[in-house]
């Protein structure tokens, strides 16, 4: 790294920059310890913060998801404490589990903007270490679309079963066929709602625009391996494309994308979504219990995947046909859950 050019950390519409220090693997600990060096927080702009000034000096509120207060607490309240005593502040923290500001009071301002800063970077760090629980999703799951999934799956069982690693339980769940555009990490009820607006806002800035208000008719046809070798695969997927040939798919995922990572809500892993729908997953294998979503994320709770030779399915079904598709939402859908119609849950759409 280039040190007259360090990297920048966006957190809440602030640019931070990142010192340039020895990172430590942390154990798996549900509460780490967090140590901020004493010149982190030197050049922050006090007009980038909303601090009060009260009769007994200052303070500032500070929002944050129940689930996040114990990394400011840390192991025996020693984070919290370190806190205190480097910033000169005092931290109250509401109960776990309630929902609520956390509030730094103290007798300088200069205090107050150093445990501000160190919070929202303590958080950032712990929230991209959490497992995501939303992500915006296309449907891909109309009767006739799950029924040459079906068909799909059958033939290649019968045709491919005695090739290394494939069986039955490699197969996404028919109701939950989807294109997912990105990931979220939303903690608590104000967050999703904070998401489902700016998906709305998404709608009547650009979305409407780019599809003239018209569902997007798509085509599901064809298959593709993730990784370099089809020998060891661990994700198949279809492909999906406009029927048009137009990219105004594409356009509309790349735009959410962007709107989205800009508000914070989402972190940029990709220049551009890669729009395709898992229909085979390793990750299924491990556990039959585990929901059936893609891996956008390329994150996953188990060390090791049993790859299996995709080589003869791309070969024998490289252009089958799974049907045209009519997309006329985008959802906010919840991870590990299930609507009526076997569907992901939405906590919103546009």
């Amino acid at each position: 790294m280039d040190v007259l050019r360090p990297p920048l950390i966006r957190i809440g519409g602030r640019v931070y920059r990142k010192n340039l220090i020895q990172e430590q693997a942390f154990p798996r600990e549900e509460e780490e310890d967090f140590c901020a060096g004493p010149g982190d927080c030197t050049d922050e702009s006090c007009d980038a913060f909303v601090v009060e000034e009260t009769e007994r000096g200052f303070q500032c509120r500070v929002e944050v998801p129940s689930p996040l207060y114990k990394y400011i607490i840390g192991k025996k309240g020693e984070t919290k404490k370190r806190l205190e005593a480097e910033t000169q502040t005092s931290i109250s923290i509401p109960k776990p589990g309630v929902e609520g500001e956390i509030v730094i009071t103290g007798q300088h301002r200069s205090g107050i903007i150093s445990a501000q800063t160190r919070i929202d970077v303590l958080l950032d760090s712990f929230r991209k270490k959490q497992p995501f629980t939303h992500f915006l999703s296309f449907a891909l799951n109309q009767p006739a679309i799950q029924e040459k999934f079906l068909q799909f799956k059958e033939e290649v069982l019968e045709k491919c079963s005695k090739d290394h690693g494939v069986n039955s339980s490699l197969f996404q769940n028919p109701a939950k066929l989807h294109l997912t555009l990105g990931t979220l990490v939303l903690l608590n009820e104000q967050e999703i709602q904070k998401a489902c607006d700016l998906l709305q806002r998404c709608k009547e800035d650009f979305v409407d625009q780019i599809t003239g208000g018209q569902p997007l008719t798509v085509e599901v046809a064809g298959v593709e391996y993730m990784n370099d070798d089809p020998a060891m695969t661990d994700v198949l997927y279809a492909k999906v494309q406009m029927k048009d040939g137009s990219d105004r798919l594409q356009m509309v995922a790349d735009q959410l994308v962007e709107r989205f990572v800009a508000s914070g809500l989402m972190l940029k892993e990709w220049d551009r979504v890669k729009l395709h729908a898992t229909v085979m997953n390793t990750l299924f294998r491990k556990d039959p219990t585990e929901e059936r979503n893609n891996t956008m994320t390329g994150k996953s709770s188990f060390k090791e995947r049993e790859s299996f030779n995709g080589q003869n399915i791309l070969k024998l079904f490289e252009n089958f046909h799974f049907g045209e598709v009519q997309l006329d939402s985008v959802r906010l859908s919840q991870r590990f859950s299930s609507d009526a119609s076997g569907y992901y849950a939405t906590s919103g759409q546009l």
